[in-house]
């Protein structure tokens, strides 16, 4: 009787070794790496002029100190997000170049102490920072680095005119990642940006 052979399994650092590093910053996907993780999962949501931003959620007030800097206060504001109620800062409302001002910060600062004392220290990166990053270490590693984005909440920023899908296929083309077999996979909560992105990836799409 033949054996069935064994199979490595596939670790996936979701938001980057984020017990360590605050999440979904390139320090934490350079750690996750280091660590053995093959593939990193970045959250995708939206500037205000169309950058693809890796956040977990597109309220900031608890991933980064923009609550901690006077001049947005004035940004805080209450929005409807999927039928939640939201109250906080909103990428949507703020340019890229605004967005690379804030610093980092750990979501669950008693959870997880160790990331906590690393606030401060890290840039929000964009997408396209993030697969630059992945370019450079599957060179380093000489090993494939897989990356996994979400598309967050696409139904309310087509709402507000902000589409997240052509841009995402158009840095997967760009990274030389749209196409059968590549290291990549889109995600997303949603089914129909799911199929409409099923009709221009060469690669996976699934919920």
């Amino acid at each position: 009787m033949s054996e069935t052979p064994a199979r490595t399994p596939l670790v996936i650092a979701h938001r980057g070794a984020s017990g360590e590093r605050p999440e979904h910053t390139r320090a934490a996907y350079e750690l996750a790496i280091a660590q053995g993780a093959h593939v990193i999962e970045p959250d995708l949501v939206m500037s205000r002029d169309g950058a693809l931003i890796v956040r977990h959620e597109n309220e900031i007030g608890g991933t980064t100190d923009v609550a901690e800097r006077p001049e947005f206060a004035s940004r805080r504001t209450t929005r409807m997000i999927d039928g939640v109620e939201t109250t906080g800062w909103f990428t949507e409302d703020f340019t890229l170049a605004e967005l690379k001002t804030l610093r980092a910060k750990e979501r669950l600062p008693q959870v997880r102490p160790e990331s906590a004392s690393y606030d401060g220290r890290y840039q929000v990166p964009t997408f396209e920072e993030v697969l630059e990053l992945r370019e450079r270490l599957s060179a380093r590693y000489g090993r494939e680095i897989g990356v996994i984005p979400e598309i967050k909440h696409p139904t309310y920023f087509d709402s507000i005119g902000l589409s997240m899908e052509e841009r995402v296929v158009e840095l997967l083309d760009e990274y030389g990642l749209n196409k059968r077999n590549a290291p990549a996979t889109v995600q997303s909560f949603e089914l129909a940006n799911l199929r409409d992105l099923n009709e221009n990836l060469g690669l996976k799409a699934e919920t």
